[in-house]
């Protein structure tokens, strides 16, 4: 209701939203924390509807189908919608303008998801690839100097539905559904965190009014390990963005507030509050922009890597995918998306890093095909685009720089509570051997009652083994796609085909020409992170998560 003026104007209104099969996700159906925050979502809105003498109508189906069919049963002459950019919802869009057209009906679109209009940024490129964050920043900053942030008045009164509407709405059909209605169990909707405009608000306002907090925040600071969903490091807002609950340009104009009260003295982008909403306009406009952008195979500014597909391959993915990786880190976090619907961006960095690059070399889509599901949070841009950052196939190209799924845990969760509590099968282990189960003696394996290959899986593969056959292979993939003009060339690259290097090629390409010293990552960074020299701060962040 906020940021989102309705046309006065008109005698009758019909707020509308309809449940799309494609919400169901790509690998099914979305998870049911997904839906279930869609539903909290829904169920807000209404309420705040029905204090106005109106209400939230809710149509299931293909919309492309639905909302024609309600414009001519309704006497609809104009149809208001909020603009996608996201290459389905542009492909339905014009479906419904076309039939709106071809009924007589006006329609208006405005640009709502956004801060700016990311058609502008894409516009304002001129062709050049949007892949360099900080380029970006300039651009968008340069067009936000000329154009100021404005926002739509809020709605604190609505006109009526048509009697026609009201009359079919009246036997409850069309009210918002229930879980269990759309084929889920109630007991599999276990976010701690719930959705709603009102929620999204009060979880603004909270952070906003923790001045210090906002002005000193710096993602990569962050920690992932606290398991109180109140007392997370960073604001969880994301999914509240990304589901409508909360404008984008109110969070921004609201942060710039809180840097005005203390005079500048704030922590600066890529790793501040302000930094991860520019990180979420950078991904709008990347993605619009790239053809093919959820996929490897014909996207010009992704890297042709060569990911397994063989049973083996299926196998490692089936095991990361329902948290039996072995590596307790891997596994506690995984455990965690899927009890919650959100993990912290450092998690998902060694989720992501851990499935391709790092260890199982499967490829990025099949992880962000999964993260879709699951993430309350899931953003077309971010998601695609983090997940080629992680997988050093765009936007990030330092392939050597590995997260050691061991040293990366401990370094954050010394003692392993975060571990044992997502994965109590492990909590009566001695910390120590919390992270590297397969290293405590049999006895005390026994003396926990978590007999490793038992009670908890075997290690699916050796990391010190697999990643840097894994880094001799980058090395490869990457010398191909400089022969072969770089990146998105599939004709020149057939990734899907092409076999694995072998261990005697890779280790060759690690150790011997390859320049980059993959072989160096024995040397272990403070933070878990293996490989050479540290990396500039917040340039690996994850911006999924972006306002989280």
């Amino acid at each position: 209701m906020h940021d989102s003026g309705a046309d006065q104007g008109s005698k009758t209104i019909h707020p509308v939203f309809c449940i799309d099969p494609f919400l169901g996700g790509v690998t099914g159906k979305a998870s049911a924390n997904r839906m279930k925050f869609l539903l909290d979502t829904l169920e807000d809105l209404d309420a705040s509807l029905r204090g106005m003498n109106s209400r939230l109508i809710v149509l299931q189906g293909d919309p492309c189908v639905e909302l024609p069919k309600v414009c001519k049963e309704w006497g609809i002459s104009r149809l208001a919608y909020e603009k996608d950019s996201e290459p389905y919802g542009i492909e339905r869009d014009g479906k419904i303008s076309e039939h709106a057209a071809k009924m007589g009906v006006e329609v208006l679109s405005e640009i709502g998801h956004t801060i700016l209009d990311p058609w502008e940024m894409v516009e304002k490129a001129k062709g050049k690839p949007i892949t360099t964050y900080q380029p970006f920043c300039n651009m968008w900053k340069e067009t936000l100097r000329k154009a100021p942030v404005t926002l739509a008045p809020d709605v604190t009164s609505i006109p009526p539905l048509s009697p026609a509407a009201l009359k079919q709405a009246s036997g409850g059909e069309l009210d918002v559904p229930q879980l269990a209605a759309l084929g889920y169990k109630d007991a599999d909707a276990t976010s701690p965190f719930k959705g709603g405009e009102k929620e999204g608000l009060k979880r603004l306002r909270r952070y906003m009014l923790r001045t210090d907090w906002v002005a000193k925040f710096e993602k990569p600071k962050s920690a992932p390990t606290e398991v109180n969903p109140e007392e997370r490091s960073t604001t969880v807002l994301s999914p509240y963005v990304t589901f409508g609950c909360l404008s984008s340009r109110v969070f921004w104009l609201e942060l710039m507030d809180v840097y005005k009260r203390v005079n500048g003295k704030h922590s600066a982008p890529p790793v501040s509050l302000e930094g991860q909403l520019l990180w979420r306009e950078f991904y709008y406009a990347s993605a619009l922009q790239t053809p093919n952008y959820d996929k490897v195979i014909g996207n010009p500014i992704c890297r042709q890597i060569p990911w397994a597909e063989d049973e083996a391959a299926q196998s490692r993915f089936e095991a990361w995918r329902d948290a039996r990786t072995g590596f307790p880190w891997i596994d506690a976090c995984m455990t965690q998306l899927k009890q919650e619907g959100h993990v912290h961006h450092l998690a998902r960095h060694a989720l992501a890093c851990f499935l391709t690059r790092g260890d199982c070399w499967v490829s990025w889509e099949r992880g962000a095909a999964v993260f879709e599901d699951e993430l309350l949070d899931f953003d077309f841009a971010l998601n695609n685009g983090n997940w080629m950052w992680l997988s050093a196939s765009c936007y990030f190209y330092q392939f050597f720089r590995c997260y050691s799924p061991v040293a990366f845990g401990k370094h954050t969760d010394p003692d392993g509570n975060f571990v044992k509590h997502y994965l109590p099968v492990l909590k009566n282990l001695p910390s120590k051997y919390v992270f590297e189960p397969w290293k405590a003696p049999l006895d005390v394996q026994k003396k926990a009652g978590c007999v490793v290959g038992k009670d908890y899986p075997e290690r699916i593969v050796d990391h010190d083994v697999v990643s840097k056959q894994n880094m001799g292979m980058m090395k490869l993939a990457y010398d191909a796609n400089k022969a072969n003009a770089g990146a998105g060339a599939p004709a020149s690259l057939p990734a899907k085909k092409k076999a694995a290097p072998s261990a005697k090629a890779a280790k060759a390409a690690v150790e011997g020409k390859s320049g980059a010293k993959a072989a160096g990552a024995k040397r272990l960074r403070g933070d878990g992170e293996e490989g050479g020299n540290k990396m500039k701060q917040g340039k690996l962040s994850f911006a999924q998560d972006v306002n989280n």
